[in-house]
């Protein structure tokens, strides 16, 4: 059985396109080129990969299992040069890592501070996504590491808890909603909202679930923190869904109130995943030991 790394990343341009012409296109290889190359695949293998039609191709049950590895296999390979040339070039190693919105404003900056400050020759560049997004980018080998809500998370995916994590509406002390204690998220969808920018992954997850009770959320204002939503609130423009530890912190200084969302998306146990935790690179093992030593503390 001998391929090379060239066939597996035609292979993976080929299947994400769903064409063999425009795969080829992606992976800088001539059309006659790239149809040998996949043929070659085959032959070695023993086994048809792709079925071919008019509207392009589709992967066999053989194809989606090879499709699979050559993603980890090109990703380790990616790996494996980066540390390599950090190496060579006495630059810092880097870990990537994915995180929610949640994760990366409340709960991850103090212990990724701690740990960049014990480790000066480790870099951490953190990626803002949507937890379904890094449950999907981890389980196809697409990233290394995340942090991202638990029940999003595929049974292969090895995780895991760092925290606890509650979404709590957020009122002005004073508003229509004054002495609540709990409400069920379909009493507020008609009112006045301040939320995150629309490409944050904690906006996103929210307005799904509106639009699971069949409604589109309606923003006075769009900002890029919690703290200044949570001012736009105790001034009364609106309310507000953030995570508990914002929104204890900021009852502390505005005249906002927390009302418990009964709706059971609302409460969330967050973890670090990874394919295989073993398999990590060495700086990303050494942030998982760090993470996994303080969510035990």
């Amino acid at each position: 059985m001998r391929f090379d790394l060239v066939d597996l990343q035609l292979f993976i341009a080929v299947a994400d396109a769903r064409s063999i012409t425009r795969g080829a296109l992606h992976a800088h290889l001539a059309l006659a080129s790239a149809s040998a190359r996949i043929k070659g695949l085959e032959s070695a293998l023993g086994v048809a990969l792709l079925r071919r039609g008019r509207r392009g191709i589709e992967l066999t049950a053989a194809g989606e299992s090879l499709l699979d590895h050559a993603r980890t296999i090109m990703h380790d390979v990616d790996a494996m040069r980066g540390d390599l040339a950090a190496y060579a070039s006495g630059t810092k190693a880097s870990v990537h890592l994915l995180a929610n919105t949640s994760g990366l404003s409340e709960h991850l900056p103090k212990a990724l501070a701690a740990f960049l400050r014990e480790q000066p020759d480790i870099n951490v560049d953190v990626e803002e996504r949507e937890s379904a997004d890094i449950a999907a980018a981890i389980a196809t080998g697409a990233a290394d590491l995340g942090f991202a809500a638990e029940h999003a998370l595929p049974d292969n995916v090895e995780r895991f808890l760092f925290s606890e994590d509650r979404l709590v509406l957020v009122a002005a002390r004073r508003g229509e909603f004054a002495g609540r204690r709990q409400i069920d998220f379909q009493e507020v969808i008609g009112c006045d909202f301040v939320g995150l920018t629309h490409s944050t992954a904690l906006q996103i997850h929210i307005g799904r679930h509106a639009a699971r009770l069949g409604a589109r959320l309606r923003f006075r204002a769009r900002l890029r923190d919690f703290d200044a939503i949570c001012q736009m609130v105790a001034a009364g423009v609106g309310i507000a869904v953030v995570p508990e530890a914002a929104a204890r912190r900021c009852a502390r200084s505005m005249p906002v109130m927390m009302i418990r969302i009964r709706d059971p998306w609302a409460s969330r146990r967050l973890a670090i995943c990874a394919r295989s935790f073993k398999t990590l690179p060495r700086p990303a093992k050494q942030l998982v030991e760090y993470l996994r030593a303080a969510a035990q503390r």
